[in-house]
């Protein structure tokens, strides 16, 4: 009798926790069942598109030039803004310019950077959306602005 109560509890524990994980708001069994299993759906989506968006970078890179510029660009969400970091093997005079004017058009505050324009570029920089623009702004966003930006800067580069 008292193992099954353990079992029950344990099941109702197992099935709170991923209740909260998928932000489900059932409250049967079925119904979280069935919203975690959405989650996943959806997670499995965002991978793909994730995927696909690697693939394109990797394709647009280098079919635009004989010597592709390899230019790693990840946007992490933090509670409020991002976390930006853009890093290539190259240095890259005047990339830095380029990509903070993508954040000043996005409406993206730079409340912190590091950079090093030495021998390799590597910019680390967070950012906080500016709450009088109103528009809210997602990861994939800033990341494709920090990606024609690169792309501009590399094109207006070729002719120099």
């Amino acid at each position: 009798m008292v193992s099954r109560e353990h079992k029950r509890a344990a099941l109702y524990e197992k099935l709170q926790l991923l209740r909260s994980i998928t932000n489900s708001h059932a409250l049967n069994k079925t119904s979280i069942i069935v919203d975690a299993s959405k989650y996943i759906e959806e997670l499995k989506q965002k991978v793909e598109r994730l995927n696909e968006d690697a693939a394109n970078a990797q394709t647009s890179s280098s079919s635009s030039d004989q010597t592709p510029l390899p230019v790693q660009v990840t946007v992490e969400t933090l509670e409020k803004g991002f976390l930006i970091n853009v890093f290539s093997e190259k240095s890259c005079p005047g990339l830095l310019v380029s990509v903070l004017e993508a954040f000043e058009d996005l409406g993206l505050n730079v409340l912190e950077a590091r950079v090093s324009c030495a021998d390799s570029f590597r910019l680390q920089a967070v950012g906080g959306e500016n709450e009088e623009e109103g528009e809210s702004i997602d990861a994939h966003a800033v990341k494709q602005a920090v990606a024609v930006a690169i792309k501009n800067w590399s094109e207006n580069n070729e002719h120099e």
